[in-house]
């Protein structure tokens, strides 16, 4: 019995049946490696997106009119704030050299009239301006000593970076009333709920000082509801977990 046993072994045949169980072993262990990977991604990162906050609101940019005491051009703004935490439970210290929004994609009825815009740079100004010089098609955040939103700077320890999704010249609105409330410009204007709605997709990228980079796909529906009735809406995504981020420089 031993002495076939020991004949098996000797052939040819059988080395080539165990390298390729061997094979195949290693990359169904793999193959399981990295479908969880696809789905829980980085479970360990230096930095992590704690949460997100969302503004929206209405304003009236003035026009010149001849037949009406007032004229605007309706905007529909949504201020988007993601906040990037230090990960107390990374074992080492790290730094973030920077933050990046980009491959920004939109789908609404009014495509055209949707616009990015950073900051407004002017330290007097709000800190959202909708002028043509803060139209961007990216963000990037620089890591820092100090935060500083309108400089575009993210502590590198984490802090908050935003931007702005706006909905511009969305109607022309005219009055000849004694008052107008900027808040009540979208439901004046008779401004219908499928004329603002837009959903947007971006990613996020955090990259690391020592050379990481994690990015994750961010969906948003805007505007915050009930923008029309109320003027300016606000909300709060703390549940962050399906935006599932992953390492794509080591």
């Amino acid at each position: 019995m031993i002495g076939k046993f020991k004949n098996i072994v000797a052939k040819k045949y059988f080395h080539i049946v165990v390298i390729i169980s061997i094979i195949v072993i290693f990359l169904f262990g793999l193959g399981i490696i990295v479908l969880r990977y696809n789905v829980e991604g980085e479970t360990n990162m230096p930095f992590e997106l704690t949460k997100i906050a969302l503004i929206s609101s209405c304003e009236g940019k003035d026009v010149e009119s001849t037949d009406t005491k007032w004229a605007f051009d309706v905007y529909q703004s949504n201020d988007i704030y993601l906040y990037i935490d230090k990960n107390k439970n990374y074992g080492k210290t790290e730094a973030i050299e920077s933050v990046i929004i980009d491959n920004i994609q939109i789908e609404s009825n009014k495509k055209d009239n949707i616009k990015l815009y950073k900051p407004d740079e002017n330290p007097e100004n709000k800190l959202f301006k909708n002028v043509e010089e803060n139209i961007v098609e990216t963000i990037n955040y620089k890591g820092e000593m100090e935060s500083n939103l309108k400089n575009l700077a993210i502590s590198n320890q984490g802090g908050i970076i935003a931007f702005r999704i706006s909905n511009d010249n969305i109607v022309r609105y005219t009055s000849n009333d004694e008052e107008i409330n900027h808040l009540e410009l979208l439901k004046k204007a008779d401004v219908k709920q499928e004329d603002i709605d837009t959903k947007i997709t971006f990613d996020l990228a955090i990259k690391i000082a020592e050379g990481n980079e994690y990015k994750t796909t961010i969906n948003l529906n805007l505007p915050v509801e009930n923008v029309i009735e109320q003027g300016t809406t606000s909300k709060e995504i703390t549940d962050v977990k399906d935006f599932i981020f992953k390492r794509v420089k080591f």
